[in-house]
């Protein structure tokens, strides 16, 4: 893999504010990158930055290889962008929007090339149908469709399963996980972990304009020591003998219910494996939260309330 998006000690400010400290973060070709934090965090103003629509005080942005803040036109057909506010025109359907999209990108696609990218987000309006009557999931699709005009080797997509019902967000993961196969970088910005622990390669934190923590989940649950807590059903509520090992504790019981809280340093199966042989009869073993929850709320706390949203 190479390099296909990077950011060093970004400082951005709007309004005479300082809303970017130092953010950083690099992004692979074939890769998924999940970009979270809590709103106001500054998610939304790296995106900015990255797409040079806000220029920065300090650090640096590459795409390619190329600034954003002296390239743009060059940058603009490289990536692919689905901000979170998106711009529609309800007069349009959905074709006659891609078609006005990709003449500002001096394409000139044929109908079919464009009916195909309607096809590839699985959004098969009727006839004639205007963007005015598409739900929140079909716009979200639509702008999806959008950022992929032109083939871009970055996509940056800002909350992109929002408003979508369960099947909606598994064909999106679907036609994601396809496009890194191909070797397309993604950026994602979501709030949605389940999303980030479905498709992400690596995760970035930034809390208060600041990376605090980057990585590959599990390394981060390694780094930061963060335990995992499992529901398990016994059968008839009986348990066998207690646990020695020091990196498993019962928190709590509960009728037929038992929480049970593993340290890094030990993982699920065996755990359950030692379990098992002490006589306990697990009918059913259930995660409470996850690794990156936790280690979300850990790093974000006392965040969510903070200045102005980015």
């Amino acid at each position: 893999m190479s390099t296909c998006l990077s950011i060093s000690a970004l400082q951005v400010s709007r309004g005479g504010a300082t809303i970017l400290h130092d953010v950083h973060l690099t992004l692979e070709t074939g890769e998924i990158y999940g970009l979270l934090g809590p709103n106001g965090a500054g998610k939304s103003t790296t995106i900015a930055a990255v797409l040079g629509l806000l220029a920065r005080d300090a650090g640096e942005v590459r795409i390619l290889g190329v600034d954003p803040a002296e390239e743009a036109v060059r940058v603009h057909r490289l990536v692919g962008a689905l901000p979170e506010q998106n711009g529609f025109y309800g007069w349009m359907t959905a074709l006659d929007y891609l078609r006005f999209f990709d003449r500002l990108y001096g394409r000139s696609s044929g109908v079919l090339e464009l009916q195909g990218r309607l096809t590839q987000v699985a959004l098969l309006p009727r006839d004639g149908q205007r963007i005015a009557t598409f739900s929140h999931g079909m716009r979200q699709r639509l702008g999806l469709a959008r950022a992929l005009l032109g083939d871009p080797a970055v996509l940056i997509l800002d909350e992109p399963t929002n408003g979508l019902d369960p099947r909606g967000r598994r064909e999106i993961h679907d036609i994601l996980l396809a496009l890194a196969e191909r070797g397309v970088g993604i950026l994602l910005c979501t709030h949605l972990l389940d999303d980030v622990e479905r498709l992400c390669h690596r995760v970035g934190i930034i809390v208060r304009g600041r990376t605090v923590a980057e990585g590959s989940i599990g390394d981060l649950v390694k780094a930061t020591g963060s335990s995992a807590r499992f529901r398990l059903r016994l059968e008839g509520g009986r348990s066998g003998d207690q646990p020695h090992n020091p990196h498993m504790t019962v928190l709590a019981r509960e009728g037929q219910f038992c929480e049970v809280e593993l340290k890094p340093g030990l993982a699920p199966e065996q755990a359950w494996r030692e379990l098992l042989e002490r006589g306990w009869p697990i009918t059913e073993i259930r995660r409470e939260g996850s690794g990156l929850e936790d280690i979300y709320f850990d790093l974000t706390e006392g965040s969510a309330a903070w200045a102005p949203r980015s």
